[in-house]
């Protein structure tokens, strides 16, 4: 394994691992898919995490946008210097593309618009549902980035 495959692991590892411990809160939306409106008590639940990740965490969140800089980084370095072949970075880029761009472009924001907690109960369900759906999207994407990183060092 190269020196850049290996921080390209490590960062999309350490982005599933961060991506695990908001679905633990998200999926709490997921039993009442079926309900106009998710119960207060989950509501609640989700946006305390979303609350303390999204603001009180500081700086700790920035760690997060480190590590994201370090994939593009990783991903960059490998496909300039060939280190991989051309469709583990064509794949590792789209899918890290994909997964980072709508976890900065949307996902933040909606969590930290979850986080306070002043909006209507019927937006901040709908806040809850997106978010779910959204990180479903970008753990998908970075575990695409993992597995095409392993298998390529095989």
């Amino acid at each position: 394994m190269t020196g850049w495959t290996a921080v390209v692991t490590a960062a999309s590892g350490f982005l599933i691992a961060v991506l695990w411990f908001d679905l633990m809160f998200d999926v709490q939306v997921f039993r009442h898919r079926r309900a106009a409106l998710v119960p207060q008590d989950v509501l609640a639940s989700i946006s305390a995490y979303y609350r303390r990740v999204t603001t009180t965490a500081s700086p700790m969140g920035r760690l997060v946008a480190i590590v994201m800089l370090a994939l593009f980084v990783g991903l960059a370095a490998q496909a300039l210097q060939g280190h991989v072949e051309t469709w583990v970075s064509v794949v590792s880029i789209a899918a890290a593309l994909l997964a980072v761009g709508l976890a900065v472009g949307r996902v933040f924001g909606q969590a930290r618009r979850l986080g306070t907690a002043e909006d209507p109960v019927e937006i901040q369900s709908e806040l809850a549902r997106s978010i779910l759906r959204e990180h479903i999207v970008c753990i998908l994407g970075m575990s695409v980035v993992l597995a095409t990183q392993l298998i390529s060092t095989i």
